[in-house]
């Protein structure tokens, strides 16, 4: 009998990194209103000052501070109007000792200001004269030139993913168009004699197709287009001819679900191998679920065979298809979103295996419980219940009742 030769998580993702940085995808330029979860292909740096001009951020009168000093409501502190300041306009007028003018929110500092005084603790007492309340320190209410964005600054570094705010601070800088980096292409292939098309009345025996539509969704959540997917049988002709059309189609990833393991009819490894060197580098994965997994590379192409298994194929994806993604992409590093738990039964790990429990979880005042959801990988209503899954180490035995366990939300 042929048995996997597993390799660890981190060995993969090092082979992963190893072999799939050559892959080269490219770049376009875009509108930054169509930048939403792009990411960019190269740093953006500023190249202006933000703000431009120093400016107010209340609505109230610009004032040399020394003339508020001690200024309170029993003694008022009286101050000249030589002004006022339009919004979108430059200031026409010139703060001296004993003079103020008034300033709306984002307008600009008159030339002499140093602090702004708040309209609420203001009396204006006739058309030139207000009275101050309230003493002010340099620099109140005051935005300085380049204290937001310095000019050369760089505000957003490659491979980010764009998010709305970082939308709107390229709008600030005066920046409307960026280079991304291209959405990689992903063909995807279901193997199995017994699968068919969601649409179509399926026939004891047979299986709807689940992995084509729950990995698509993850390639296009890392970042990915789906240009096509296929349902193919085990067959090794029909097999490696998809494939090879998936190479020609320039697709940067295939991804194929189904045949594997080490079974009569599964056909992945040697369909994988046969496009050249370096060929399969991983065929087995010291994960629980997800055991028969398969990497590999040729003619500059990733390729990666994901256990049949709905929640095999699923994690394993999470695991080393994200990967894969972030080293295409150059994505930044991010922080995973992870709730502390108390475990509410026992979990058994797998043996030499890191084990992935999906867990569902209540928060209970100022607490979060997590229950191990059970069933088999072939099971999908796990990924449906589940909040997120607990990663348990190679070296551990598994996790008992009433544990703090990190929980990785998914």
């Amino acid at each position: 009998m042929n048995l996997l030769k597993v390799d660890t998580t981190k060995t993969i993702k090092d082979k992963i990194q190893n072999y799939y940085s050559e892959i080269k995808i490219g770049y376009e330029e875009i509108h930054i209103s169509d930048s939403l979860g792009r990411y960019l292909f190269e740093d953006i740096k500023s190249s202006i000052n933000l703000p431009e001009f120093r400016k107010s951020t209340v609505d109230g009168y610009a004032v040399v501070s020394k003339d508020t000093f001690g200024a309170s409501e029993s003694m008022p502190v009286f101050l000249d109007i030589i002004g006022s300041v339009n919004m979108g306009e430059i200031s026409k007028f010139e703060i001296s000792d004993g003079y103020t003018g008034y300033v709306p929110t984002g307008g600009m500092l008159p030339k002499g200001a140093d602090a702004m005084v708040m309209i609420e603790y203001v009396e204006k007492l006739d058309k030139n004269t207000i009275a101050v309340n309230k003493s002010s320190a340099p620099n109140d209410y005051i935005v300085e030139i380049g204290e937001d964005i310095k000019k050369e600054e760089i505000i957003l570094k490659k491979g980010r993913k764009l998010k709305p705010q970082d939308i709107g601070a390229l709008s600030a800088v005066g920046i409307s168009k960026i280079k991304v980096y291209k959405k990689p292409k992903v063909t995807i292939i279901s193997t199995g004699d017994e699968l068919i098309p969601p649409e179509i009345q399926i026939k004891k025996g047979q299986t709807r197709d689940i992995n084509t539509y729950t990995i698509k969704a993850l390639v296009e959540e890392y970042g990915g287009d789906v240009i096509d997917t296929k349902i193919v049988e085990d067959d090794y002709i029909k097999l490696r001819n998809n494939v090879q059309k998936a190479i020609d189609n320039e697709s940067n990833l295939v991804i194929l679900s189904g045949g594997s393991s080490v079974g009569i009819k599964d056909a992945t490894s040697k369909v994988l191998n046969s496009f050249g060197e370096p060929g399969v580098f991983v065929h087995g994965a010291a994960v629980k679920p997800g055991k028969p997994t398969i990497l590999s590379y040729a003619k500059n192409t990733a390729m990666i065979g994901l256990p049949g298994h709905p929640v095999s194929a699923a994690i394993v994806f999470r695991i080393f298809g994200n990967c894969i993604f972030k080293i295409i992409l150059s994505k930044q590093s991010k922080i995973e979103s992870t709730i502390n738990a108390i475990c509410l039964k026992n979990i058994h790990a797998a043996p030499g295996r890191e084990t992935y429990q999906m867990v569902k979880l209540k928060k209970q005042e100022d607490t979060y419980t997590a229950e191990p959801i059970l069933g088999k990988s072939a099971s999908i209503s796990i990924l449906t219940r589940a909040d997120g899954y607990i990663k348990i180490g190679i070296d551990k035995e598994g996790v008992k009742k009433g544990d703090k366990v990190k929980v990785q939300l998914i």
